[in-house]
């Protein structure tokens, strides 16, 4: 990353902050040593920051060009419709429009452009974005999207639908495999009820099932597999996702492991997960008649920053 791009990040957490009142700051801000830099959620319920519910329009505003720095156009799209479909969802269950949805909560941990590291985050139902910012690098995991419904079934936003990509590319994937390819990669038949690694600070890949190797695909299947890979790295700005990309080529595709379990049947309960030596991804849509997607992207080695840290204060000594 530039020091260009981190400006622009920069500069749109400090334009953010400033429109601010003195109480709305102490609800945005933290030190950047707060052990809840790295506790996080994607069930409802409230968090430590401040919400969208709480900021005027204009502070809204701010608030989602600061998302939008965070992500590519994909990654914007995405995001931003998870806090549509919360309000589609509140909507659906209480018939009227309740700004009550916009429980989307805004923090950041440390002082934005000074020397020391610093972060931001937005998290809620659904949705859990988190930025670490060290020097003139950045790193953007965990990363957590969700959608309730996956697909809209009643209402004036019927049809609308949410992590297409994420469901289809998993299932052209398995579709490509040859029987016996397919034995090896679906490790059960009963999904578990959510991805296996949870809301956990640090994701151990000994969680999830190994599946089948890129190496042992076919060469439609690779090319699907990598498609799938890339998608989830496209959350991330453009050149963010192209180093993720590269280093998982010099760890070794041919160590990406491909796993699913459930159902290919639409309406089943389903699961997939994606793991190499720099990455691990998850899928998760078993709840509500399968239409309830949970989607996680970690960084095995830079979740919460923690390599950029480990360089970081290595070379203050």
């Amino acid at each position: 990353m530039s020091a260009h791009d981190v400006h622009v990040m920069q500069q749109a957490v400090l334009r953010f902050l400033d429109s601010l009142d003195t109480e709305q700051k102490a609800a945005a801000m933290a030190a950047f040593g707060s052990p809840e830099r790295t506790k996080w959620s994607y069930l409802p319920g409230p968090r430590p920051g401040l919400p969208l519910i709480a900021m005027t329009s204009s502070q809204q505003e701010l608030a989602l060009a600061l998302l939008d720095t965070s992500c590519g156009m994909a990654g914007t799209r995405t995001a931003r419709g998870v806090i549509e479909l919360e309000r589609v969802r509140r909507r659906l269950v209480t018939g009227v429009d309740e700004l009550d949805g916009d429980r989307y909560w805004f923090r950041v941990f440390g002082e934005p452009g000074g020397a020391d590291p610093w972060a931001w985050q937005v998290n809620g139902h659904h949705l859990a974005v988190h930025i670490t910012v060290v020097d003139d690098s950045i790193a953007v995991t965990p990363s957590f999207l969700g959608a309730e419904p996956a697909t809209v079934l009643s209402g004036p936003h019927r049809g609308l639908r949410l992590l297409v990509d994420e469901e289809e590319m998993g299932r052209a994937l398995l579709a490509k495999l040859a029987p016996h390819q397919r034995s090896i990669a679906i490790t059960t038949d009963v999904a578990p009820d959510d991805i296996l690694t949870r809301n956990d600070p640090v994701a151990d890949p000994d969680r999830i099932p190994r599946g089948l190797s890129y190496a042992d695909m076919s060469t439609p299947a690779k090319d699907l597999l990598e498609r799938l890979v890339r998608r989830y790295f496209d959350r991330a700005p453009g050149w963010y996702g192209e180093t993720c990309w590269r280093d998982a080529l010099d760890a070794g595709l041919d160590k990406v492991m491909f796993a699913w379990a459930g159902s290919d049947q639409r309406g089943r309960g389903h699961y997939y997960c994606v793991a190499g030596p720099t990455f691990l991804l998850e899928y998760d849509n078993t709840q509500d008649d399968a239409n309830h997607i949970h989607s996680v992207w970690r960084d095995l080695r830079n979740d919460w920053g923690e390599d950029l840290l480990a360089r970081h204060y290595a070379d203050q000594h």
